[in-house]
């Protein structure tokens, strides 16, 4: 006699039907209905008034600001992430627990506090604030603490998308190739990282998105100066309090854009490898 198989949650026509509406329904409120007030509030003045909001001299050096920040930030984190997956994956050592956790960390800490911690190590009164007076170095509320900040937050991104998949893979085909004579660049370059490019390449998507959208940490550190220290999100904050609601969402269109195109690169990116989705 065979046991009687549990029905699965959602097996019923009518519970199904209840939570694929209440999905599609909380996913239009809740983010489909904001993206939409954005471009239909930033466009609503008229092309020529969005393209001139644009290019205020101000959000132009936000934007220009943003970039420069991703430019230097996402190189730099995608490295750290590379060489962290592959120690953890491939390699047994003293402190590898720890290395996962601090890997980590960003998800678990505010940006905030992580500004505040980079203004007690690096501002006036820090640690190493004195020193840096002393020797003409600014690193609080200039372009260096915008680019420490940003890669606090993103230090975790491309580690954790190409992690799992050099878990599952294992280390044969990077033994075969050592035996065979290659060095270990060449069979991280040649062995290693092609089986990752996909994740590795929305990896550096995600990152890149989120430096450009990151606004606690950078507040912060960057000390809000306008037309100096403002990135693209502070300067969409200071454009709203300034009742500038047309050029605040004008602002906000290129950071939308940004998420729309991260979201549609993750598909392209699926479909071409979908062990990437898995990972």
């Amino acid at each position: 006699m065979t046991s009687r198989q549990r029905p699965r949650v959602g097996d019923a026509p009518v519970t199904r039907a209840l939570i694929l509406g209440f999905a599609i329904a909380a996913s239009a409120l809740l983010i489909g209905g904001p993206l939409a007030v954005i471009f239909a509030e930033a466009f609503k003045p008229g092309v020529a008034a969005y393209l001139a909001n644009l290019g205020q001299p101000d959000t132009l050096h936000a934007i220009g600001l943003t970039v420069a920040t991703a430019l230097l930030a996402v190189p730099i984190n995608t490295a750290f992430g590379i060489a962290a997956a592959w120690s953890i994956a491939k390699f047994e050592f003293p402190g590898k627990s720890l290395l996962t956790a601090l890997i980590e960390l960003p998800f678990s800490v505010s940006p905030i506090v992580a500004g505040v911690a980079y203004l007690f190590v690096y501002g006036a009164q820090g640690w190493f604030g004195p020193w840096l007076q002393e020797h003409g170095i600014k690193v609080m509320f200039a372009y260096p603490a915008i680019v420490l900040a940003s890669l606090f937050v993103t230090a975790p991104f491309v580690a954790r998308e190409i992690l799992p998949l050099m878990q599952a893979q294992g280390s044969q085909e990077e033994e075969a190739a050592l035996t065979l004579g290659a060095s270990g660049f060449r069979t991280l370059w040649s062995v290693t990282l092609p089986n990752v490019r996909w994740a590795l390449l929305y990896g550096v998507m995600l990152t890149n998105a989120r430096v450009m959208g990151e606004f606690g940490a950078v507040s912060v550190v960057s000390g809000n100066i306008r037309g100096v220290t403002n990135t693209l999100p502070l300067q969409i904050e200071l454009l709203y309090q300034d009742y500038n609601s047309a050029g605040a969402f004008a602002a906000a269109t290129v950071l939308a854009g940004i998420a729309l195109l991260t979201i549609a690169a993750k598909i392209v990116v699926e479909k071409m490898d979908p062990d990437a989705a898995r990972g």
